[in-house]
């Protein structure tokens, strides 16, 4: 199939650090040329991919010292998607939903995956006026706020069989690795992790709109001896942070639409002790790949168990579920059979 992916510009293609959206769009990307389609990855300029790269703008928003205005530049790439749209056979789009109106006229398949939270006033009556947008979600819960929206499937995302390596045996610390903000909750990773005594390390991305919290929450108690605050991190060090945990510590607190770094951990065998917010009991097994809390006392006494799980089961789970090339047949699945109802309906 002739495939567009339209990504997000404020990260490259994977990203050098933190970026959820932009690592699956890259790791689907991937997986689909593997299987022999032509993919045309539409994306920030330094990206890199073995798709057909349409560079939108010469590097990643987010780290450019100019400070780029983000809707100019995805509003130009948008425009370049659909002048070309009879080049494609599907169009795949993880930019939220600015193409709507655009979606809307185009005479090709368009689907859209959505990364995000759901529960916001305003999405049910966007979601009222463009009901015919074929929609993906992530896992089953993220559907809960829009039950009436079209949705086509649920795709949990996946991770390239060998991009992380199994660590069988586990060092002496917990890890946090995700954002630094109030739904990510890196305080109570610290609670726990002090509760038993354990030391913590946080790779963590801190966002201007999280520096408050950051700042008045998690900073003060950064002091702690069991605390090392890592930052942000790439690719090649969170495999070793993390598979080298005897836990990853996801306390969230608010509806996780899927949580990429859980699938991570089950890579690298390392189980993951987690609230029961959003996806999680999708993604997350309880007693097998890890444990679900409900408060820190529960979570502390979890981590001092966590010995009890077997981390060659976290990644069983991880290649029965969780790879690459099974998101990309399941997204391939959607593809064709929008690509049928186009064709019928012609």
């Amino acid at each position: 199939m002739r495939i567009a992916l339209v990504a997000p510009l404020f990260e490259s293609v994977p990203p050098q650090a933190y970026g959820g959206t932009e690592r699956v769009v890259s790791y689907l990307a991937e997986a689909l040329v593997e299987m022999g389609h032509d993919v045309t990855l539409y994306a920030s300029g330094d990206s890199v991919t073995t798709a057909r790269l349409v560079p939108v703008c010469e590097r990643s928003l987010r780290l450019d010292p100019r400070r780029p205005d983000w809707m100019v530049w995805h509003t130009m790439m948008l425009d370049r998607v659909f002048a070309a749209a009879s080049s494609y056979d599907v169009i795949h789009l993880h930019v939220d939903t600015l193409h709507f109106p655009l979606a809307r006229r185009c005479p090709r398949p368009c689907l859209t995956t959505l990364h995000g939270r759901l529960d916001l006033p305003d999405l049910p009556p966007l979601y009222r006026h463009f009901p015919e947008q074929p929609l993906v979600s992530i896992s089953q819960s993220q559907r809960v706020p829009l039950p009436d929206a079209n949705w086509r499937a649920t795709v949990p995302h996946g991770l390239p069989r060998q991009l992380y390596r199994f660590h069988e045996q586990a060092q002496d610390y917990f890890a946090f690795v995700g954002r630094a903000s109030p739904e990510k909750r890196a305080d109570r990773a610290i609670d726990i992790a002090i509760g038993c005594g354990t030391p913590l390390r946080i790779a963590a991305k801190v966002d201007e709109a999280d520096r408050a919290y950051f700042e008045q929450v998690i900073r003060p108690r950064l002091d702690h001896p069991l605390v090392k605050f890592v930052g942000e991190i790439a690719e090649r060090e969170k495999n070793e942070l993390i598979g080298g945990a005897k836990a990853l510590l996801f306390p969230i607190d608010w509806p996780e639409p899927f949580g990429l770094v859980m699938i991570e951990a089950f890579a690298c065998g390392t189980p993951v002790i987690s609230f029961p917010g959003g996806s999680v009991p999708e993604v997350l097994e309880h007693g097998v790949t890890g444990f679900m809390v409900h408060d820190i006392q529960e979570a502390v006494a979890a981590a001092r168990r966590i010995h009890e799980i077997d981390r060659r089961r976290c990644r069983a789970e991880f290649e029965q579920r969780f790879t690459s090339d099974l998101m990309a047949q399941r997204y391939l699945d959607v593809y064709v059979g929008l690509s049928d109802g186009v064709l019928k309906a012609a």
